[in-house]
């Protein structure tokens, strides 16, 4: 059992430590290059040296706690979610930050954390057998989910409402509904693309009085990526094809580096041998992840996984893909290697939970 235990720690925290070095490496090389950037070395140190401390303090928390309080978990994240966007600061055209000082904390990222947590507490007790079973299901899971990402759309966030949503996409695949449920997705997902389509093409301004200017810009942001017009794919482009295997590229500026670019800066500062540490470090984790996932019996632990999985394959691969230009840009950080306080925090949390979770089954 402990040398099980053992393994399990190297291959959580071995790959955790190679992603949080090359982070810091890379807050470090950037604060030269770019005097906006000095501060963030430090700042990430800290935000790192917190969420361990947070991860141990979820850890002795026993999950059911967790699970039990998640509601209110649930409900006190939604006031802060309303309570942002009054009082709450706007950073690139989004009013989604409380800011303390030099410190700001993010609710729309916590939501992760405690909308996962609801979601298992509330379907997991939910029995679904035939058609009518799992329409109230699914109605629950949409529900709970839609609550916030309404808050979130009115500061607006792209990225973190697609991540709820794929939190619940998570959530169901574990719960294994009928497959006519997913033909039913589809083909509600198309006529919404398609409608969206027309008013964006052939009416843009009843668009742009539905959505509102800010998050109609961050609509147009991310349909840059069809004909690749976008400053920071550009520029992004510019230093990984100038790297080599082992050499750095151009210091080029990059908007936005540390957090959304931090592929393309690892690439222009270490060269494409640390995108494959990156990617080999982050396939250690989705594969032990998913064994997990496989492995456990509780319904409600099964479910969180799955969701926490979904959640972190999808930033993983839209982050990367993002900084290749092969999808749209929407704002995901890429997980333990972009700065950033409330996102390093919540994965930790994260983390917390589980370390927790395996420690019971």
């Amino acid at each position: 059992m402990k040398k099980k235990k053992l393994i399990d720690n190297v291959l959580i925290f071995a790959p955790i430590i190679v992603l949080l070095v090359i982070s810091l490496l890379n807050m470090y090389k950037v604060g030269i290059i770019h005097s906006m950037y000095k501060n963030y070395f430090l700042k990430q140190t800290i935000w790192f040296t917190l969420g361990f401390i947070i991860m141990g303090i979820v850890l002795l928390i026993k999950p059911k706690l967790l699970f039990k309080y998640s509601k209110y978990f649930y409900l006190g994240n939604i006031l802060l979610l309303i309570l942002v966007l009054f009082v709450g600061k706007t950073i690139n055209g989004s009013r989604a930050w409380f800011s303390f000082g030099f410190i700001s904390f993010q609710p729309s990222e916590l939501m992760k954390y405690t909308l996962l947590l609801y979601l298992c507490e509330v379907l997991s007790k939910h029995k679904a057998k035939n058609f009518k079973e799992e329409l109230i299901f699914l109605s629950k899971a949409f529900f709970i989910t839609l609550i916030p990402s309404l808050f979130v759309f009115l500061e607006p966030d792209t990225g973190a409402i697609i991540i709820y949503f794929i939190i619940m996409l998570g959530i169901i695949l574990v719960f294994r509904i009928n497959k006519k449920w997913y033909v039913i997705f589809g083909i509600c997902i198309l006529l919404f693309l398609a409608l969206f389509g027309y008013l964006y093409y052939f009416n843009k301004d009843l668009l742009i009085k539905i959505l509102g200017t800010s998050f109609f810009y961050r609509v147009d942001r991310i349909l840059t990526f069809v004909n690749k017009d976008s400053f920071q794919l550009d520029r992004a482009l510019i230093s990984i094809g100038t790297s080599g295997i082992l050499s750095s590229g151009n210091h080029v500026y990059i908007p936005e580096a540390p957090t959304d670019f931090i592929i393309a800066l690892t690439i222009s500062n270490f060269g494409i041998i640390s995108f494959i540490f990156i990617i080999l470090a982050l396939l250690i984790l989705d594969v032990f992840f998913l064994y997990k996932l496989f492995k456990n019996n509780n319904l409600k632990y099964k479910m969180f996984l799955a969701g926490f999985l979904m959640m972190f394959i999808f930033a993983q691969v839209q982050n990367i893909g993002m900084n290749l230009g092969i999808l749209p840009i929407i704002g995901l950080p890429m997980p333990f290697l972009s700065y950033g306080g409330t996102n390093i925090i919540v994965y930790f949390i994260f983390l917390g939970t589980l370390l927790g979770i395996m420690k019971k089954s």
